[in-house]
Order: structure tokens, then C-alpha cells, then sequence
């Protein structure tokens, strides 16, 4: 099995909440007083909006109580001495201040710059917004005058950068507190946040820089990452040029079961999103209804009908890998495939109505050979909670099917997360247009093929969750998110598996 990457191309490390705060504890204790750590942030937020906004002269920048408050006042005072209008908006009166928050405020009154406590219904003049209500600290839901500021901000229709993370997202888990600030750029100070990147954060932060304020690097020494985001970094570092005598004998074999009738899209879409990645063979166990369909459409399929387990025969034990779940259904023939999958002794990816099967059927199954491909519903059905409970915090729900079943588990949705025996990894790539059926089905497909070429399962199932997003992000590039099918996926995804391809002459001559 192919190893774990290096550890410069596992991605950027991204931080708790409190591993943030300690993260600020070492480097001002390595000599940096804690205002200047908070001038140093303001000033960096000072210089991206310049840089952004270059045309801006008139901002709203609205302060909570925290240290996040005060890098809004010390910006708010950066802001004047270069000749912009501030309006500076406080929810807490400056009296009520303490450290470095109280000296931040008032550096910005000896600035000159104005102040006004928040009131409900008050109009935000400035041509841009500043948010800097509310930190990382945030834990419960949002109330009182934050409450009403952060919906204020939403309803401004103007652009909004966000200080170190949106006012009403949770730093760890992404989950919107109550309601949170809909920022168009976010800014992000000393190490990145986990909650950026998962739930709501992808649709709350916007743009997102990270600026470590040029923090030691002992700082950040003995501090194990909460996850690591995935880059592109990772296909170069697991998948290399092929030997010049390689063949599909040694490409492995995938089988797909799937496709019980009137289901069997499903079963093609995971075949075919297979053999675009590569692997040697891929053979597909589907109802026979479906298998002049298949032969149409990707004829280096070899399609087998299967009309129960006798047909099955010995498929399953001549294959490398089984994917197991699209279009499976949950009837008769649905669980006759899963239980040969199960009984087969091969690695798995497990989808779809397999997983549900597993939930209602195998609950009690625990392997250290199977990817389990959850979106939240079945995620919930899975862990026997709901799954307003599942988004409430994603990271610890992908962590606990795992610890519970075993395995690789890809939580999926918005910030696609991986967690294996090596931790948490998170995709920041995909995009709206994947909200589309049959997308599971191709990233099933997907997971198959890498596991079959002899990838770990871990990594198979961070580098397909990152091909998968990036492929469907390559093609909305192409005509756009709206209308995105999961067929649109496979030639992309062939075109980021072989990176000495450049991406734009492989597009030209497609």
C-alpha cells in the first residue's frame, strides 16, 4: 500500500479555538506584548482592505466587547489617519472595556474617530463594512445587540470583511450560531481556523486570507494540527507518472455492485468515474435490465447482470477493491449484494443505500478495511441521532463514525471531511453546482479506483474527496454550477490525475 505523503503535502494545518488562543499565549510570551499583537493584526486587516478596496472612503466598522472589538477599533483609528470616514459602531459602551480592548478604543477616540452605541434599526453608512463583533471565543447562540448588528450587517447589501472569522460562526465545528455574518473576504490571524472550512463557514467566510502575524515558528511546535486542509499538492505526491511498462494487471480490478432496477445510473455513474482514474479493470454487478445501458455508454465496463447471489458467483472474489451502494435500493436484491460484499474479505467503499442497510441491518459491523461515504442524513441514521445534530458539529460526528465503525469515514457536504487513524482531513474545494443526484455515485467510483491502484484507504479517500470537488469545480469553470451533472465529472477528474498534463491544453483538446 502507498504510504502517507510527506508531511509538507498534507495541506495547511488548521486549529481549535483554544489551540488558537494558546497558539497567541506562546508568541506573546516570546516577547510580543499583547497589544502590539493586536495592532499587528489590525494593521494587516488595514492593509488587505486598502489593497481590496482601494476606492473605499467611508467605512462602518462595528466593535464588539473582545480583543476582536479591539482590532475593529484599532483599524477604525488606522482608517482615519489616512483620511477615511469611520463610522464606529459599539455594542458594549467603551466604560465596560477591559486590557488591551479598553487601550484599543481608546486609541481610536484619541484618533478622533467618532463612536455610536449600536441601536436597533440604525442605518450603516459606510461604503464598506467592518465586522468585528464577535471572536473565536463565541460558543453559545448570538443575542441582544449582537444578535441585531449581525442582521443588520447581512442586510446592508454591502461588502464585508470579517476580522479573524464571521461574527455567529463557531470556530471549530462551522455551525451558524443563531445567524452569522454573511462576509464577502475574512481575514485570519495567527493560525487557520477548522470552522472555516466546514458546515456554514464556506458560505459565511467568503474570501479567506490567513495572516500569522509572524509568529515564531516555537510557537507552533508540539501542537498537533485539529485537521489538515487538503491542496493539490497531494495528487503529484501520491500519484506519479506511471512506469513506461506499466499494465492494467498491475492497475488493479474494481467491481461495482449496484444498480437494482430502475436504479442502475447509478451503478454506471460509479463504473465509469472508476475507470477514469484509473484503474486496470472495472467490472459492474447490476440488475440485467441495465446492462445494454452500460454497454452504450462505456463499453470498457464489463457489465454483468446479476439477478441474485447465484449470478454473483465468484465476481467479488476476483476483484481488488468492491464498491458497494449506488443505486442498490434497500429491497431483496440490494441486501443480497451488501451481504456478499460484506462476506467477499476485500477493502470496500460503502454508499448510498448500503450505508442505510448497514444502519438498519449491520449495525453492529466494524472494519478496518472500508471507506463509509456518509452525507448528514445517513451520517445521522448511522450514530442514531438527527441530523440538525450531525451539522451541528460535523467534525466530532465524522469522528465518531469512525471511532464506531471502523475504517475511513468521508462526511460529505459543504467542507468534505475524511477521518481515519491519521486524523481529520478537510476539503475546501467543490462548489454549489454539486447540489445535483448522482454525485455520490462518482466520487464512490472514484475512491474505488484509488484504492484498486493501491493507495491506503486513508489516502485514497482524502486524495478522490479532493479530485472529486476539484473536478466538479473545473467543470463549472467550463458552463457554469448551475446544471452540473455528476457525468461531468469523470473527463475532469482524468485530466487532475495526470498533473504533467497541463490543465488548459488538456481542456483545448477535449
Amino acid at each position: 500500500m502507498t504510504q502517507a505523503p510527506p508531511e509538507d503535502h498534507r495541506g495547511r494545518a488548521l486549529y481549535r479555538a483554544e489551540q488558537v488562543r494558546e497558539l497567541d499565549r506562546r508568541v506573546i510570551a516570546s516577547g510580543v506584548a499583547g497589544f502590539a499583537l493586536m495592532q499587528r493584526a489590525a494593521a494587516s486587516a488595514w492593509r488587505y482592505l486598502r489593497a481590496t478596496w482601494p476606492e473605499v472612503r467611508h467605512l462602518s466598522v462595528l466593535c464588539g466587547g473582545g480583543n476582536n472589538g479591539g482590532d475593529g477599533h484599532v483599524l477604525a483609528a488606522l482608517a482615519a489617519a489616512e483620511g477615511l470616514s469611520v463610522q464606529r459602531i459599539l455594542v458594549k459602551p467603551v466604560e465596560s472595556l477591559e486590557g488591551d480592548a479598553r487601550r484599543a478604543a481608546e486609541m481610536a477616540d484619541a484618533a478622533g474617530v467618532g463612536r455610536q452605541p449600536w441601536k436597533d434599526g440604525m442605518t450603516l453608512s459606510g461604503e464598506l463594512v467592518v465586522d468585528a463583533l464577535l471572536g473565536t471565543g463565541l460558543a453559545g447562540e448570538v443575542r441582544g445587540a449582537s444578535r441585531s448588528a449581525i442582521a443588520a450587517i447581512n442586510a446592508s447589501g454591502r461588502p464585508v470583511l470579517a476580522i479573524d472569522i464571521p461574527s455567529g460562526l463557531h470556530a471549530d465545528t462551522g455551525a451558524e450560531l443563531g445567524e452569522a455574518v454573511r462576509a464577502t473576504h475574512t481575514i485570519t490571524f495567527i493560525g487557520d481556523k477548522l470552522g472555516l472550512h466546514t458546515g456554514r463557514g464556506p458560505a459565511r467566510v467568503g474570501k479567506l486570507v490567513v495572516d500569522d502575524l509572524a509568529a515564531p515558528h516555537e510557537a507552533f511546535e508540539g501542537m498537533t494540527p485539529a485537521a489538515w486542509r487538503l491542496d493539490r499538492a497531494l495528487i503529484a505526491a501520491l500519484l506519479p507518472p506511471r512506469e513506461r511498462d506499466a499494465h492494467k494487471g498491475a492497475m488493479g480490478h474494481a467491481l461495482v455492485l449496484g444498480g437494482a432496477t430502475g436504479m442502475g445510473g447509478a451503478g454506471l455513474l460509479a463504473a465509469e468515474a472508476c475507470a477514469r482514474l484509473g484503474a486496470g479493470k472495472v467490472s459492474l454487478a447490476t440488475d440485467p435490465a441495465h446492462v445494454a445501458a452500460s454497454l452504450i455508454r462505456r463499453p470498457e465496463v464489463m457489465a454483468h447482470g446479476v439477478r441474485g447471489l447465484a449470478d454473483l458467483g465468484e465476481l467479488p472474489q476476483r476483484a481488488d477493491v468492491l464498491v458497494v451502494g449506488p443505486g442498490l435500493g434497500r429491497g431483496s436484491w440490494g441486501q443480497a449484494m451488501l451481504q456478499a460484499a460484506l462476506a467477499a474479505e476485500r477493502p470496500l467503499v460503502v454508499d448510498a443505500d448500503a450505508l442505510n442497510l448497514l444502519a438498519e441491518r449491520f449495525a453492529e459491523q466494524w472494519r478496518d478495511d472500508w471507506i463509509l461515504t456518509p452525507h448528514p442524513g445517513e451520517a445521522a441514521r448511522l450514530l442514531g441521532i438527527g441530523t440538525a445534530d450531525v451539522e451541528a458539529d460535523r467534525p466530532a460526528a465524522a469522528q465518531a463514525l469512525q471511532q464506531r465503525f471502523g475504517g475511513v469515514v468521508v462526511l460529505k457536504g459543504a467542507g468534505s471531511l475524511v477521518a481515519g487513524p491519521a486524523g481529520l482531513a478537510v476539503c475546501p474545494c467543490g462548489n454549489p453546482g454539486m447540489a445535483s443526484g448522482g454525485m455520490g455515485d462518482a466520487l464512490s467510483g472514484m475512491l474505488g479506483a484509488l484504492v484498486a491502484q493501491g493507495l491506503s484507504l486513508e489516502m485514497a479517500a482524502r486524495l478522490g474527496v479532493l479530485v472529486h470537488a476539484l473536478a466538479a469545480d473545473m467543470a463549472a469553470r467550463q458552463g457554469g454550477e448551475r446544471g452540473l451533472l455528476a457525468g461531468d465529472l469523470a473527463s475532469c477528474a482524468r485530466i487532475l490525475v495526470n498533473p504533467t498534463m497541463d490543465e488548459d491544453d488538456a481542456v483545448a483538446t477535449r
